[in-house]
């Protein structure tokens, strides 16, 4: 039984170059005390709200309907941009909202192992786009989706070492792999389209939160890369938000005052639906339950 708690929630879809939230709408159970919604740092949207009531449970729901398009990543074959180079060029420049993506974070540090692994990619003077494939389809390979087998503080030598995870430690594993080296990279997190096209299967992690990475470029900006089903995401994938890490997008993190212990419960469910605009159509739902 809890007495009292509060929390921030990061579940509303962002709008992006690739996506528009349509519509979003926010509920808790039991009805908060006090509630408000902001912009954080990185401009993903924050719900934050004080429970104040004695509760045993708390039902954190969220509807949202999004017009996504199709993204026009830069294709490895079309990139003749050195990685290098990229470094040398970020050391020059002043704009700290960039430079900030290549430093160790809290839950991403860059101990010499995760070097190690991506210098077989990314060999001198390689493109960075075809690098950057390479290293998601490697992580692909090498590592096994296993659900349970990691927690949100198992550091990556563990990772390297076992080659078992879920696809917050892939994309952590990813952006870890690019800071090394001096590139900025950046933890994206979100949600992937539940039923698949006909004839293809089911994407990973359609049945709860997803994350990937991204790499900058110069010249293409941000390119995204999902590790866990080795792709760039398309118009299946819905992004909620953007950080150094997992951390700073947490989809719930707050106190709780009372006694005994906690469980928590995820559902996630993304549908195509009629888009009466440009665009392709989806409605997502999130809900947490606590216990």
């Amino acid at each position: 039984m809890a007495s009292l708690c509060h929390n921030e929630v990061r579940l509303t879809p962002n709008n992006t170059g690739t996506q528009r939230c349509l519509c979003s709408e926010f509920s808790i159970r039991p009805q908060p005390s006090t509630q408000s919604t902001f912009e954080d740092f990185f401009g993903n949207t924050v719900h934050s709200f004080t429970v104040q009531t004695p509760h045993d449970q708390l039902d954190i729901e969220i509807n949202s309907q999004v017009e996504v398009y199709e993204p026009n990543w830069l294709a490895a074959d079309e990139d003749d941009y050195p990685w290098d180079e990229v470094v040398r060029m970020l050391h020059m420049q002043e704009e700290a909202d960039i430079r900030q993506f290549a430093l160790p974070s809290p839950y991403i540090d860059l101990p010499s192992e995760v070097k190690e692994y991506a210098q077989l990619s990314f060999t001198e003077g390689r493109p960075l786009a075809k690098a950057t494939d390479e290293l998601m389809q490697r992580i692909y390979t090498d590592f096994e989706f296993v659900s349970g087998f990691t927690s949100i503080s198992t550091p990556l030598t563990d990772l390297l070492k076992h080659r078992k995870g879920v696809c917050q430690d892939f994309a952590q594993l990813g952006i870890a792999c690019l800071r090394s080296l001096g590139l900025p990279a950046g933890y994206v997190s979100g949600y992937i389209e539940t039923i698949p096209p006909p004839g293809k299967e089911r994407l990973v992690g359609a049945d709860a939160s997803h994350a990937w990475f991204a790499v900058h470029h110069p010249e293409a900006g941000w390119m995204e890369y999902d590790p866990t089903n080795n792709m760039q995401p398309g118009e299946q994938h819905i992004t909620v938000g953007y950080g150094r890490d997992f951390g700073d997008i947490s989809p719930v993190k707050g106190i709780m005052i009372g006694s005994g212990s906690h469980e928590i419960d995820v559902e996630v469910d993304v549908v195509p639906v009629d888009a009466s605009t440009i665009g392709k159509g989806a409605a997502t739902s999130n809900r947490i339950i606590w216990e």
